[in-house]
Parts: C-alpha cells; sequence; structure tokens
C-alpha cells in the first residue's frame, strides 16, 4: 500500500454521505420528536401522551406519508451541518494525532467537538430552520399553515417574505445545542472507542462501533434535550408584525417551559428523541466508518481508520 493521504475534502463528502444515509432511515422519529417538543407551548394542553400516542394520531390526522414530510430539509441539513461537523471534527483529529503520535484525550475530543459543532451548526441553520418549520406544520389549524412545498420553496419564501437574516433565526441556541451534542457525541465515542479497543474488549469492526455509538447516542440524549427544546420552539415560533417574540432567548424558554411545564418537560419527548438520535448515531458511525474503510482500500491510503 502506498503512503499517500486521504484528501482533506474526501472527510467532507464522506461525513455528509453518512449522515444523508441515517436521516432517510430516521426521519420519522426526528418529526415526532419536534411535535412533541412544540406540544404544550405557552402552558395549553399537551397533544400528546407519549411518542407512540404521537405517531398514532400524526397517522391517523394526516396518513403514513405525513411521517415523512421535511425529508427534503432533512437531507439538506445533513448536506450542511453534518457535512461540516464531521469533516472539522476527523480533520482536527488526524492533525492532532500527527502532531501529538497519540489519541486525543476527553478534554482534547471535547474541544474539538464543540468547534466542529459550532461552525457546522451556523452553515446548517437555514436547513435546521426549514426542517423544523416543515415538521411542524401539520398541527397547525389549516389556516395558519405555511404549507411549504419543497426545501427551496420554503428557502426562497423565508427570504422573501421575512429577510434572509431571517434564515439564521435561533443561530445562538442552534449553535449551543451543537456545540454541546459534539462534545457529547463525538468526544463519547471516540473515547469509549478507544477505551474498549485498548482494555481488549473489542476489535475494530461494526461491533466495536455499533457498541460505542450506542453509548455515545444515550450521554448526548440526556445532555442535549433541553437545549434542543429551547432551539425548536425558538425556530418554530411566529411573530406577527408590531408583536413581541414569546421567546427572547435559550433561557428565557428553559425558564418558560420549567414554570409552565415542569422542570422534567425539558426532557419532553426523551423516547422519540433517543430513538432518532440513538439509531442516527449509530448509522452515521457505522457508515462513516465503512465508507472511510471502502475508500482507504479502494484507493490506496495510509492506514484505515476514519480519523474518529
Amino acid at each position: 500500500m502506498s503512503d499517500k493521504k486521504r484528501p482533506v475534502y474526501v472527510q467532507y463528502v464522506l461525513g455528509g454521505l453518512s449522515g444523508i444515509g441515517a436521516t432517510c432511515v430516521v426521519q420519522p422519529l426526528d418529526l415526532v420528536k419536534t411535535r412533541m417538543q412544540i406540544s404544550g407551548m405557552g402552558g395549553a394542553a399537551k397533544e400528546y401522551n407519549n411518542t407512540f400516542d404521537a405517531i398514532g394520531k400524526i397517522v391517523r390526522r394526516e396518513g403514513l406519508l405525513a411521517m415523512y414530510k421535511g425529508l427534503s430539509a432533512a437531507i439538506m441539513r445533513q448536506a450542511t451541518y453534518t457535512t461540516t461537523r464531521l469533516g472539522v471534527y476527523t480533520s482536527l483529529n488526524d492533525a492532532y494525532k500527527q502532531k501529538t503520535n497519540k489519541a486525543p484525550n476527553l478534554l482534547a475530543s471535547m474541544a474539538m467537538g464543540m468547534t466542529a459543532g459550532a461552525i457546522g451548526s451556523f452553515v446548517g441553520n437555514p436547513s435546521e430552520l426549514i426542517l423544523i418549520r416543515m415538521t411542524a406544520d401539520g398541527r397547525l389549524p389549516v389556516a395558519e399553515r405555511r404549507n411549504y412545498t419543497g426545501f427551496f420553496n420554503a428557502l426562497f419564501r423565508i427570504a422573501r417574505e421575512e429577510g434572509i437574516l431571517s434564515l439564521w433565526r435561533g443561530c445562538v441556541p442552534t449553535m449551543g445545542r451543537a456545540m454541546v451534542v459534539n462534545a457529547a457525541q463525538l468526544a463519547s465515542y471516540s473515547q469509549a472507542k478507544a477505551y474498549l479497543v485498548s482494555s481488549e474488549l473489542l476489535k475494530e469492526g461494526i461491533g466495536l462501533h455499533f457498541t460505542a455509538s450506542m453509548f455515545s447516542g444515550l450521554i448526548t440524549t440526556a445532555a442535549s434535550l433541553p437545549v434542543d427544546i429551547a432551539k425548536t420552539r425558538i425556530q418554530n415560533m411566529k411573530v406577527a408584525p408590531g408583536e413581541l417574540p414569546p421567546y427572547k432567548s435559550t433561557v428565557d424558554v428553559i425558564v418558560k417551559v420549567i414554570r409552565h411545564e415542569g422542570l422534567f418537560a425539558l426532557w419532553k419527548g426523551f423516547t422519540a428523541y433517543y430513538g432518532r438520535l440513538g439509531p442516527h448515531t449509530v448509522l452515521t458511525f457505522i457508515i462513516l466508518e465503512q465508507l472511510n474503510g471502502f475508500y482507504n482500500k479502494h484507493m490506496g491510503v495510509e492506514g484505515s481508520k476514519s480519523g474518529l
């Protein structure tokens, strides 16, 4: 095998493809998670009792295909957000290993994850906002629905009707969530994988990737769900001309949720969120590891690892 190294752009392409593949599988659970998070806003009655109740009501009222509403926006989100965050993280991880000749420790992994998450979420914020609106639209009264026909229809309508900067509405809580998610997800995956290999519990392969990613998904869900709820509500809110927005900031959302709905409402939709994030994490990392292995093998690239 030659000593040639993988071009940096390949890290980004493979990261985006892995995220898109995972999203096509878990999109229904992402829709359920969004619906549950905006249910009960402002002290209104909760619309859904649990994840399974939400699935049943959505399918009954809107049809089975409604579970895939917003798929075009979800794919574009992965093409922007995941492409950037995984590309940045694997590039930083590889650079760290080359400079220090050792794997990064927990704090270094978390710092790289936070950096990758912040950059990726800024790039992907327009797709994130459109995804939230498209998945939430079906629960609104018919007269209030936005009725976007697809990602680009939503993109141009929002820019025209609300101004182009409105595509970055909720950017701060989105970046905050992404920093938490990626510090937890990428760092916990890298650390769990390194521990399992060093302790000789598992060898390199799908079993190792599956175990490390399931652990990563659980840690990430618990850490990021309160921030995710704040992001979802800010991006979904409608603000009429001359009216004050219902929420001013991430902290304002969290305070109002606790006041009106109780502390544990910050983890509303935990099952749906983990049901979405767990498999998404597993599929993303497994697909990414396999794509990297395939590329390295067939392109004669040095080593066989993914940069994670």
